[in-house]
């Protein structure tokens, strides 16, 4: 099982091989693609995230001891963004999750290429993972 940190600086090397922007999209939007579909049962308005422009579900369960997510968007760069953010946060303890450091959101250039809506909804998904982390968190045993 790999870190946080060692999660990020994959994806840091991953970014890393191209130098332009169009590329680094395609990547994007090729591991968005990969991300598996959402049930139809978890696409609920409470699981929609709030100050995201297009359309993004997050689901979060507890599977001992840990934080499992599954999203879906129906914008192909945001889908990429938050599969992204699942393989770094995903199959984590909730305390894991709340002490991240997301450096890699910085290194690879992401917050400076994302318009300001993208951006906002960057934020707005990773707020919402930390507090599906910190909910659970209240939920376990210890």
């Amino acid at each position: 099982m790999k870190t946080i940190s060692q999660i990020q600086d994959a994806i840091i090397t991953e970014f890393s091989a191209f130098d332009d922007w169009m590329d680094k999209y395609s990547l994007l939007i090729e591991m968005g693609n990969e991300l598996p579909p959402l049930d139809a049962a978890c696409k609920t308005p409470s699981n929609l995230i709030e100050g995201c422009q297009s359309r993004v579900w997050l689901q979060a369960d507890y599977v001992d001891g840990k934080v499992i997510f599954h999203a879906e968007s129906d914008a192909v760069i945001v889908k990429g963004i938050v599969s992204l953010l699942i393989r770094v946060l995903s199959d984590h303890t909730p305390d894991e999750i709340l002490d991240a450091d997301l450096h890699f959101i910085e290194a690879i250039g992401l917050k400076e290429h994302l318009s300001p809506t993208r951006s906002n909804g960057l934020v707005s998904m990773l707020k919402q993972m930390k507090l599906y982390a910190l909910a659970l968190k209240s939920k376990s045993p210890n």
